[in-house]
């Protein structure tokens, strides 16, 4: 018998949010590119929704929370990848990334990164 796995991924949502350390960053705001990916084993192939993550809800998720503020992108990740699991429990590999665009130091800096990955314990 045949195994897949299936990859349902959304590549540079592009957003505004008020994330930093800092209380000028939280002000200012940044520009901000997100991916996430995940990872499963295929549910079926009957053409149908529900067997299978919804792209769109992974959006929803990432512009809703890019709108709570938070000190650390570490932490914004991590709530993104809790509201994944919540929604798509049966999601066995999740890989979540966001680049700051320009950030806030002295020198021309492209962009930061941070990304964390989670594994189910299945």
């Amino acid at each position: 018998m045949s195994h897949f796995k299936q990859t349902v991924a959304l590549r540079d949502v592009k957003c505004f949010a008020l994330h930093g350390y800092y209380p000028e960053e939280q002000l200012i705001g940044n520009h901000f590119v997100i991916d996430l990916e995940t990872e499963f084993d295929a549910i079926g192939f009957d053409d149908e929704l529900s067997q299978t993550v919804n792209y769109e809800d992974l959006n929803t998720i990432i512009l809703n929370e890019m709108k709570n503020t938070q000190k650390l992108l570490e932490t914004v990740l991590k709530n993104i990848i809790s509201k994944v699991i919540e929604q798509y429990p049966f999601v066995a590999n999740i890989k979540v990334s966001m680049k700051k665009l320009n950030p806030p130091m002295p020198g021309q800096i492209g962009h930061s990164f941070v990304q964390l990955n989670y594994t189910s314990a299945k």
